[in-house]
């Protein structure tokens, strides 16, 4: 059965919005600022890091880790500038 999973964070000034749809495979898709900027399908059951840009000038490099579960997926916000994971909070939506 599938089930979706939404994270947040607000960085430089930017929103950075994470859906995680979980089953049998699972898709990542993230969002800046409203747009979508990063989409990956799983290929195992291990973390997945998807790089994206926060749109800045010059534009900012980060990466956002998803590690599946058991349960609940997590999301880190990682800047790729200073290495500091950031835990992403979950949304009900």
């Amino acid at each position: 059965m599938s089930r979706r999973h939404h994270f947040h964070i607000d960085h430089l000034g930017h929103s950075v919005s994470t859906t995680v749809h979980t089953g049998h495979s699972w898709i990542v898709e993230i969002l800046v600022d409203g747009k979508e900027t990063g989409y990956a399908k799983s290929k195992g059951d291990g973390p997945l890091t998807v790089p994206v840009e926060l749109p800045t000038d010059p534009p900012t490099p980060v990466a956002v880790r998803v590690t599946p579960g058991p349960g609940t997926p997590r999301c880190l916000l990682i800047a790729t500038a200073d290495g500091e994971p950031q835990v992403m909070a979950p949304r009900a939506y």
